[in-house]
């Protein structure tokens, strides 16, 4: 047997999760960035949610038998997708690349180091915000902390999920993978649910990018990420009755963060009456808070609109 393939099998399999609608834009670079990983025992699982675009002859231009093709017998929402493939997942360890973003070649590699510790169920790292013009770290040398941080992420959730590396046999241990009910926060009800049972690891450098542009989900329907967390609010507490006691200070946070995001669009829809009802149900934090109620009383551009509200998305929705 060839000496590299005898060296995989004795290595931890991971199972790349990709879905994939309509992404032929950027998805010949996100396959490479999996095909250069310097760890090589993975496995690409493509969920193409019946793409109308060039997105399959791409994928089917790669001759590696690693990458493997699944064909979603009704289209659903990105959260539908997830919930679907997810069964198809069966490494040892879980990855999830978007279409449109990328991975760097160690990335792999040093993250399953980290799961040295048996009670790590979930590993990230720093990521690139970037675009055709400028970049940023995620965190830069500010990393979150690590450990038993639930409630640290219920209420600064700070995770891209380009950076996620999860553990399978925690996820085992969960009711579920990911949840239908939710489009936009698909991961960030995962990842809470293992960092309950779990610890987290960081891998303290860019491992990974992320690609910020505005026709993504993450801009388009920003509003959709503080809906869908009130929706988890509810749920949780459906779930477990002393979730609102127990976590009373975050989920009042969390609430604050939602309400602002919505008074943003609701602003941006000149209905100044219902903006200013949801700023009033909020913990006014900074001076971006203070100027939303001001602008529910007085003419605006939307040009200044649009500078407070990429201010406050990029804050609020992580």
């Amino acid at each position: 047997m060839d000496k590299k393939k005898l060296i995989m099998i004795n290595q931890p399999l991971v199972s790349i999760l990709m879905n994939c609608f309509n992404g032929e834009k950027y998805l010949r670079e996100a396959i490479d960035s999996i095909i250069n990983q310097t760890y090589q025992n993975w496995e690409l699982v493509f969920w193409d949610n019946q793409s109308t675009d060039k997105s399959k002859a791409i994928f089917d231009s790669y001759r590696d038998n690693r990458l493997k093709y699944h064909y979603a017998t009704e289209h659903t929402d990105l959260g539908g997708g997830r919930a679907n493939a997810y069964k198809h997942l069966v490494g040892d360890y879980i990855a999830i690349l978007d279409v449109d973003d990328l991975w760097l070649p160690t990335k792999l590699e040093k993250q399953l180091k980290l799961f040295s510790d048996p009670d790590i169920g979930i590993a990230i790292s720093d990521t690139l915000f970037f675009n055709e013009v400028e970049e940023r770290a995620l965190y830069g040398r500010e990393f979150p902390l690590e450990g038993h941080v639930f409630r640290e992420m219920l209420v600064n959730y700070s995770i891209s999920l380009e950076t996620v590396m999860l553990r399978k046999s925690v996820l085992d241990r969960l009711e579920y993978g990911f949840d239908s009910d939710f489009s936009f926060i698909a991961d960030f009800d995962l990842i809470l649910r293992v960092l309950f049972i779990s610890k987290l690891g960081i891998s303290k450098e860019i491992l990974a990018k992320w690609r910020v542009h505005e026709e993504s989900d993450s801009w388009k329907s920003s509003v959709s990420f503080s809906e869908e967390r009130e929706v988890w609010i509810e749920k949780q507490a459906r779930k477990n009755p002393c979730f609102l006691t127990e976590y009373k200070k975050e989920v009042s946070i969390l609430h604050s963060k939602n309400f602002l995001l919505m008074a943003i669009n609701s602003l941006s829809k000149n209905e100044r009456v219902d903006a200013l009802r949801l700023i009033s149900k909020t913990n006014f934090t900074n001076w971006h808070d203070y100027a939303l109620v001001c602008l529910c009383f007085m003419p605006f551009s939307n040009t200044l609109l649009h500078y407070l509200q990429k201010r406050r998305v990029k804050n609020l929705m992580l």
